[in-house]
């Protein structure tokens, strides 16, 4: 079992690292089994809060208003995580979006992890759910404010260390750090068919449209079509709104 290492968790505005952004960072530094160390604080989101998001971790708009930006927040954040090994639950996910911030505010942020998540789906047998709560659940970890950075950072560290007191010694490989890899995608801009479409739609069925289409990329343009073609239906059918 590893003796020092940084568990930390993410919460943000989605699940897609190129569209969405962090508005939470929760971590723990971890000496001889012990917490050394805490690193808590909103961010200032770059995109409105959803409701949704909002349901999931209690994170409104009025709580991050005052948060400081993300640059200043992932400079204090790589200088916190120093040489140590990540521990995280779904680790990729939360890496990605901490890699792309770091880069784009020149800080490297290159690591070696342990997922708990991957460990959970070859030693956890049978059909109980890999979720972070469902094995704090099963394993008897306390965690009050699930969905909460720290919190979860938390409760995942007291999961490694529970997976590792049971199972490392059968499954050593599973509980060596690896080389986190991710790197962030071009992003494409949209097509002056696209666009045109795009526009098409708008007009055709009034639709109040907010965003900058000319500074919308693929992937935004994509969505937005879908979005409208699902409540609308194709132009020129007889498909009325849902």
């Amino acid at each position: 079992m590893l003796h020092s290492y940084v568990a930390f968790d993410l919460e943000t505005t989605g699940l897609s690292v190129e569209e969405n952004c962090i508005i939470e960072i929760g971590a723990l530094k971890v000496r001889h089994g012990a917490v050394a160390g805490r690193f808590i604080t909103f961010v200032k989101p770059e995109e409105p809060i959803s409701e949704r998001i909002t349901e999931i971790t209690g994170i409104d708009e009025a709580m991050v208003a005052d948060a400081p930006d993300i640059s200043s927040v992932m400079k204090a954040f790589v200088e916190f995580c120093g040489d140590d090994v990540l521990i995280g639950h779904n680790l990729l996910f939360d890496f990605s979006f901490a890699k792309k911030y770091a880069g784009r505010c020149g800080f490297p942020f290159e690591k070696k992890g342990i997922d708990t998540l991957k460990i959970a789906r070859t030693v956890c047998t049978g059909t109980m759910s890999k979720s972070l709560g469902s094995l704090c659940e099963y394993y008897g970890i306390v965690n009050d404010q699930a969905h909460r950075a720290y919190h979860d950072a938390l409760a995942t560290a007291k999961l490694y260390q529970t997976l590792a007191h049971y199972y490392e010694d059968e499954h050593a490989g599973l509980f060596a750090p690896k080389p986190l890899i991710w790197k962030e995608k071009k992003v494409q801009a949209a097509t002056p068919r696209q666009k045109a479409y795009l526009k098409r739609l708008i007009e055709e069925y009034h639709i109040s449209f907010e965003a900058d289409i000319e500074a919308m990329n693929r992937s935004q343009m994509s969505k937005a079509i879908d979005s409208i073609l699902l409540n609308f239906g194709i132009p020129g059918t007889k498909r009325g709104k849902l």
